[in-house]
């Protein structure tokens, strides 16, 4: 199978030459938003090409927004261009590589509120005329959702929405109890001191302002721990099998605004903040406590915005899902 070229993995490689090269100079800082920019990306694949730079050393952390790029230099904010980048270069990457995101909000969340009523098979041509784009972009929005396991394609190449009910929520849980543990032993041992002390001040300051936070807050730190720290385990194979977990935090996401009003707002920041204090601390039984209790506390928090969220809605017709 040809391996799919994804937006995170080309927006690392693109600041990777510049860093060294020099195109950026040490010191200059990084920040997402004007990144994705260029990109015409996202905020998402950009904090994912930065972590990795970081763990590759060509970017660090400083007491400010973003990162600076090199291991040396004082902040220098400058005007990042596409020339700096290498984007104008002959065969670079085009802004249409990363078509798709403009769309994957919208297709994430509407699959998620119907995979909760089962299994259902996508038309990809059908997919294509919904959002009038052409079946490239139609394929790259489903290939990555299937990353997240929201959809899947069979042995026909055809695709099918995973089903996210009640029981499959209690099964994806149970792997994450018995793998994020195991994961975030080594993890610990190796997350940069800098880096965990950055996600611990955003836990603090987002907490400061509860519940005055937008949503892409609590994505993020969502993320910080569950994937960002537990990225740094040494067992591959268990981050590849967690992999295959990650569809719960997205689909939590979802349904939990869906039933927002009915159920209050997760105020999970001083859970996430116990495990980070305790990972900061090099304690892992604590760390590993304190992620168990975190995680079978959200196994029941999504049953019931499961259960909310079922007993008001009974799915509406989607114009690419076979019912």
């Amino acid at each position: 199978m040809t391996h799919r070229t994804l937006a995170y993995e080309v927006i690392a490689d693109k600041l990777r030459k510049a860093v060294l090269s020099k195109s950026l100079p040490d010191g200059t800082v990084l920040l997402e938003g004007p990144i994705g920019a260029l990109f015409d990306s996202s905020r998402s694949p950009v904090k994912k090409a930065l972590v990795i730079l970081e763990a590759e050393g060509l970017v660090r952390r400083f007491d400010g927004r973003g990162v600076l790029a090199g291991s040396e230099g004082e902040p220098l904010r400058i005007g990042i261009t596409s020339e700096m980048l290498g984007l104008d270069d002959e065969g670079s990457a085009s802004p249409k590589t990363f078509a798709w995101q403009n769309f994957y909000y919208d297709f994430e969340n509407t699959v998620i509120l119907r995979a909760v009523f089962g299994r259902f098979r996508i038309n990809e041509l059908a997919l294509a005329r919904h959002y009038n784009v052409g079946r490239t972009v139609a394929g790259d929005i489903l290939n990555h959702a299937a990353e997240s396991g929201i959809v899947e394609r069979d042995e026909k190449s055809r695709w099918w929405i995973n089903p996210l009910d009640e029981e499959r929520f209690r099964n994806i849980y149970e792997v994450r109890l018995l793998l994020e543990p195991a994961a975030l032993k080594s993890a610990m041992q190796r997350i940069p001191a800098d880096t965990l002390e950055t996600m611990r001040q955003r836990l603090i300051e987002v907490s400061d302002r509860f519940p005055q936070i937008a949503s892409a807050e609590l994505d993020s730190l969502e993320e910080d721990l569950h994937i960002t720290t537990l990225q740094y385990s040494a067992n591959g194979e268990i981050l590849e099998a967690l992999k295959r977990t990650r569809c719960v935090l997205v689909a939590g996401k979802h349904i939990q605004r869906a039933v927002r009003g009915t159920l209050p707002i997760d105020a999970f920041m001083d859970e996430h903040l116990d495990i980070m204090n305790a990972i900061a601390a090099g304690n892992y039984p604590l760390a590993e406590q304190a992620l168990t209790s975190h995680l079978q506390a959200s196994s029941t928090k999504a049953k019931e915005r499961l259960q909310a969220y079922l007993a008001t809605s009974k799915g509406t017709p989607i114009s690419y899902v076979l019912d």
